[in-house]
């Protein structure tokens, strides 16, 4: 986060893979939500470390490895201050990257509106009510059936990797590669998330404007970030952020305790 003078805290967080310790610094003064993205990030990777230690203490192995993109074909959900730090990141890049990325983003719109899926995530993404899982998941099915590959995805790598969505860094398994070629297969055994980052951000952003939780599908991300590049430009002190952010995180958290005790009894 930036945005003038900073103030340190310390934040611990009981998770159901254990504490977390960390120290953050936070502006005082007004900033806008995507800064607050840098810092959920951090707070949810440090979480899924220890979910990933616990795996691994358990004999279990990760089967992820770098060129592994098979999880790159499915729908990645974005919450809106996620779509407005990705637009934030791409203005950075240097013209070339631009272009190129740019150039793959209409092709995947293209191939997504013959398959008659454009205007469905459109939609889903304009949506005024919470998305319900009733609406998503036949979208999911039909966008995994197209097997397009994430248009900032080249030759098996993320173009995109340091500011990729907070999906794409959660989704981790220990079922056997070969076993992604059907990712919605129940034999694909996901590594537990105790804190879904995108979840907590669409929730504070919710809260924030007062009005409903955004599920952003990645091809459209930037497109609806320049569409509402009003709100991208609103700002909340850094330490308000910051509590509203938390909270949202440990509401999360106490309903992961809640899901795996019931799960497991």
């Amino acid at each position: 986060m930036s945005g003038g003078t900073v103030e340190h805290f310390e934040i611990s967080l009981n998770t159901p893979a254990g504490q977390i310790t960390t120290g953050i610094g936070v502006p005082t003064g007004f900033v806008p939500i995507a800064s607050v993205v840098p810092l959920m990030r951090g707070l949810g990777a440090q979480v899924q470390t220890l979910e990933q230690e616990q795996v691994t203490a358990s004999g279990q192995v990760i089967s992820c490895r770098k060129g592994c993109s098979a999880c790159c074909r499915m729908l990645v959900p974005l919450s809106a201050p996620e779509a407005f730090a990705l637009a934030q990141a791409f203005d950075r890049y240097d013209e070339t990257t631009k272009l190129a990325l740019t150039a793959r983003l209409d092709a995947a719109k293209r191939r997504l509106t013959e398959a008659g899926l454009w205007g469905r995530l459109t939609a889903l993404a304009e949506s005024q009510t919470p998305p319900s899982d009733e609406a998503v998941e036949p979208v999911n099915r039909d966008y995994y059936a197209v097997r397009m590959a994430c248009p900032f995805l080249e030759n098996d790598t993320c173009l995109i990797y340091h500011d990729r969505p907070s999906a794409c860094r959660e989704l981790t398994v220990t079922s056997p590669a070969a076993l992604c070629d059907n990712l919605l297969s129940p034999a694909v055994r996901p590594v537990p998330v105790s804190v879904r980052v995108t979840t907590a951000l669409g929730l504070l952003w919710a809260a924030l404007t007062e009005t409903a939780p955004r599920l952003i599908p990645l091809p459209l991300a930037l497109d609806w970030a320049r569409a509402h590049a009003e709100e991208q430009r609103r700002e909340w002190p850094g330490t308000t952020l910051l509590d509203q952010a938390l909270d949202q995180v440990w509401r999360y958290i106490s309903q992961e305790f809640q899901r795996r005790k019931t799960t497991n009894s």
